[in-house]
């Protein structure tokens, strides 16, 4: 890795315990390196991204895995918020929900994001789609990387 090159800050927003253990074994097995933070809630995420209260100092993520249907202020929501500050337009929103309903597909869309996947059912294709959202991120942005490290 070049001195230009960092590795992404990845936001994880959950706010089920079990997706997010999923999410990390699916981090491990697919060895990426990268920095996962996660919050449970809407507004946790946002204060996350504003770097506001117990989040004053938390890194700004390069790439948000945003559930959908989240406590307080849904995915769809916090999107918006995202795309209507300049500061933030740079990060990937990649929402990672439950729902297979178009509509939902197309307000994600409409809304500003950089994709949409529906969670998988097991580990190997959620495996898959994290090594997915590899090779999307590094070909979306130079300079920033996943660490994928070799066993």
């Amino acid at each position: 890795m070049s001195a230009c090159d960092r590795l992404i800050d990845i936001l994880l927003v959950e706010d089920s315990a079990s997706d997010v253990e999923l999410a990390r074994c699916a981090f491990e097995q697919a060895r990426l390196g990268n920095p996962l933070h996660v919050v449970g809630s809407g507004a946790e995420a946002i204060d996350f991204i504003r770097r506001r209260g117990v989040h004053a100092n938390a890194p700004r993520p390069d790439m948000l895995l945003l559930d959908l249907n989240l406590p307080e202020i849904d995915g769809i929501e916090i999107l918006r918020l995202l795309r209507q500050d300049r500061a933030h337009d740079d990060i990937s929103v990649i929402l990672l929900t439950g729902s297979q309903m178009e509509r939902d597909a197309v307000a994600a869309s409409d809304a500003g994001a950089d994709g949409y996947i529906v969670k998988p059912l097991t580990l190997a294709s959620l495996i898959g789609a994290v090594q997915a959202l590899a090779q999307f991120r590094i070909g979306f942005m130079t300079g920033l990387t996943l660490k994928k490290h070799i066993a």
